[in-house]
């Protein structure tokens, strides 16, 4: 199986193809499924598919059998600018018929938009509708079926943060991952330490420490900074050469003390550490340690192909395979 999401189009283009958030202001509303398949550039093996609002897909005719069975995650996107009574009521009748269908699925809800909100609406907000969701799902005895919230907004970073959230949910591999991480930054002085998908600036794993959301943001500015800077000088004359490959490296020194350190682990992934210059003055260690860091990564993801290999192929450096699907609580034409 492979991995598919859901969401509203503008979070598509702007996490998975860097599309400028004021440049989805221009995109057509359509009123057909729309699936884009990033596997071939991306670390997660993501087929997404954007179901937009108007889709009835408790139709007779509509196969939802076939789309949730295999299901592993599923997005629903509310606006929160917009009355959304009636986006919670098709919130219910989704996540309940599909929970009958699959009960394994992890049910996402992205509250969407809040970057018009004060902070004190979007916390009113969010505990407005966590209260009525939940109340829905107890009066129809589903208390079993569990809904996570996010904040999200396509002109922050918090829409990357909400899909990373999605994405560790969705990886077997996640606490070996973390359990490195944790050792690797614990015998090298490092701070924080972010395994990064590069193309999405999703991290598909950190240390055990808590996120904070500015370093978070320096990590993913960082990796958009390197990534242009090699687009104009790592190429070669004729254009050829990648952006992107296993000698990447890029230090960033702040007026802060603070030292943002990128490596490359595989093609489609990056480590991006922040540490103290104190602690960057043992460069070597943190090199030799970041070359025993990149090797166990490299055996943990050979491991889960090997075992998948039943399933069907698997590129090298690829998580196990899962299926996941969202579908989007408001019209298509909304941004």
């Amino acid at each position: 199986m492979r991995r598919s999401l859901n969401c509203n189009t503008a979070q598509i283009e702007v996490v998975f193809h860097k599309m400028s958030p004021n440049e989805t202001l221009f995109l057509e509303s359509t009123n057909k499924i729309y699936k884009d398949d990033i596997s071939s550039s991306s670390f997660v093996n993501f087929q997404i598919w954007d179901f937009p609002g108007q889709v009835d897909f408790f139709d007779p005719t509509f196969d939802y059998e076939m789309i949730f069975r295999g299901t592993g995650a599923l997005i629903f996107v509310i606006d929160a600018q917009d009355d959304y009574v009636e986006a919670l009521g098709r919130l219910h009748l989704t996540v309940s018929r599909a929970f009958r269908v699959n009960p394994e699925i992890n049910f996402e809800v992205f509250i969407h938009k809040v970057d018009g909100l004060s902070d004190d609406h979007k916390i009113e907000t969010q505990r407005d509708i966590h209260q009525r969701a939940n109340d829905d799902l107890a009066d129809a005895s589903l208390e079993k079926l569990h809904l996570s919230f996010y904040l999200t907004s396509i002109y922050d970073h918090s829409i990357f943060e909400a899909f990373s959230k999605v994405v560790q949910k969705l990886i077997p591999q996640l606490p070996t991952l973390e359990n490195l991480l944790n050792i690797f930054i614990s015998n090298s002085g490092i701070e924080k330490a972010f395994l990064f998908d590069v193309v999405s600036k999703i991290y598909i794993a950190t240390d055990s420490s808590p996120v904070d959301m500015q370093s978070y943001e320096l990590c993913c500015d960082m990796i958009d900074v390197v990534i242009d800077v090699s687009c104009i000088y790592g190429l070669r004359e004729d254009g050829s050469g990648s952006a992107y490959d296993k000698e990447s490296m890029a230090i960033i020194k702040l007026n802060n003390t603070t030292v943002l350190y990128l490596k490359e682990v595989t093609k489609f992934l990056a480590l991006v550490c922040i540490l103290r210059e104190e602690s960057f003055e043992r460069k070597g260690l943190i090199d030799y340690n970041f070359h025993c860091f990149r090797k166990a990564i490299h055996e943990v993801f050979e491991v889960g192909v090997l075992s998948q290999r039943p399933l069907g192929t698997l590129p090298a450096g690829s998580p196990a395979r899962g299926k996941a699907v969202a579908l989007n609580g408001t019209p298509r034409n909304t941004v």
